[in-house]
């Protein structure tokens, strides 16, 4: 790319940036009919921003302006490259032969690749001051999964991707055996595809739809007792409430048969905070803090930009065609009966 290009896209970007400024300071909050902040409609949380901050940004929570100048010229230049060549063990291939262990996920086609919020963030995480997840407590459980073939491991299986074995459904992933969506959380968690969130709001009540395993938490915004404590739930009991313009939703009350984020601990002890607040037409701001002793030495607090889609979402049907859980079930139920035969 030429100098004058360059001085050409840098201008560009110094004028989008301040545009997107003036539209944030004359925004009105648009508010329902009994009279709070409207945050409903379809809400996209993908993003390039990384979770943990590179080191080389040390405390700096933001880019400047030449670095994200220079992060839009690779990416330029990318897209004016050469289209790549296919990789044939991931792209359109068939089905496998019968003794192939067949452990790819999705064609590259479906995956979310891109970002279309706020990109100017060094990483998700601002709490602690370096962006990184604190350490861990000593003795707190880490499970990790993915695509490849299985990890060993024990029960329970508190990840969501990939699986410790195949004696049974117990052995799989939360998101394989559709309890929990590995990328709705709580918090949202950006990933590979799949990341929007619905908002439908009453008078008294929130709810947070995710895509993801059509998964629907219910935010009570009036009194209500606590739950007790041995009820626990995947996605915890929330209850909301608003603070000004910013809808607070705290969540406890956790499964610990889920991690508490990540890979690490067990979410039996973890206190979320969520703040939702409307910034522009299209732009949510999303900020979380998870409270967790026995897995993370110190709290965790995470920016995310939501960007308003014009459309809807539809019913993730998480077991259809789910043939290797149900072919796991069915060799279960032929052994049985091999057993019992005389």
């Amino acid at each position: 790319m030429s100098s004058n290009s360059r001085w050409g896209l840098f201008i560009a970007l110094q004028w989008l940036g301040a545009g997107m400024a003036l539209d944030a300071e004359n925004f009105q909050v648009p508010v329902t009919e009994w009279g709070q902040p409207d945050l409903q409609g379809v809400w996209n949380f993908s993003t390039d921003i990384p979770l943990q901050r590179p080191t080389r940004y040390g405390d700096r929570e933001f880019l400047t302006p030449e670095e994200i100048l220079e992060i839009e010229q690779r990416r330029a230049e990318a897209a004016a490259g050469a289209e790549p060549e296919p990789d044939p063990d991931v792209a359109n291939r068939g089905a496998p032969d019968t003794d192939e262990r067949f452990t790819f996920g999705y064609d590259m086609f479906w995956y979310e690749m891109g970002a279309i919020g706020d990109t100017r963030r060094t990483s998700q995480i601002v709490y602690p001051p370096d962006g990184r997840l604190p350490p861990r407590v000593e003795g707190a459980p880490v499970q990790s999964g993915g695509l490849g073939g299985d990890v060993p491991g024990e029960r329970p299986v508190r990840y969501g991707v990939g699986g410790i074995g195949k004696d049974g459904p117990e052995d799989r992933g939360l998101s394989e055996r559709c309890i929990v969506g590995f990328n709705e959380g709580p918090p949202f968690s950006p990933s590979r595809y799949n990341n929007n969130v619905q908002i439908i709001q009453n008078r008294d009540h929130v709810v947070i739809l995710t895509e993801m395993i059509h998964d629907a938490r219910i935010v009570p915004l009036v009194e209500r007792p606590p739950l007790d404590d041995d009820i626990r739930l995947w996605t915890g009991d929330s209850r909301g409430h608003w603070e000004g313009d910013t809808l607070v939703v705290v969540t406890r009350n956790f499964n610990p048969l889920i991690s508490s984020f990540g890979s690490y601990g067990t979410a039996e002890q973890k206190l979320l905070t969520e703040r939702f607040t409307r910034t522009s037409y299209s732009g949510l701001e999303y900020h979380w803090t998870l409270e967790d002793p026995a897995t993370f030495t110190d709290r965790i607090e995470a920016y995310l930009p939501l960007t308003k889609v014009a459309g809807q979402l539809y019913e993730y049907a998480c077991h259809e065609v789910n043939y290797g859980m149900v072919n796991i079930l069915r060799g279960e139920r032929m052994a049985e009966a091999r057993t019992e035969s005389p």
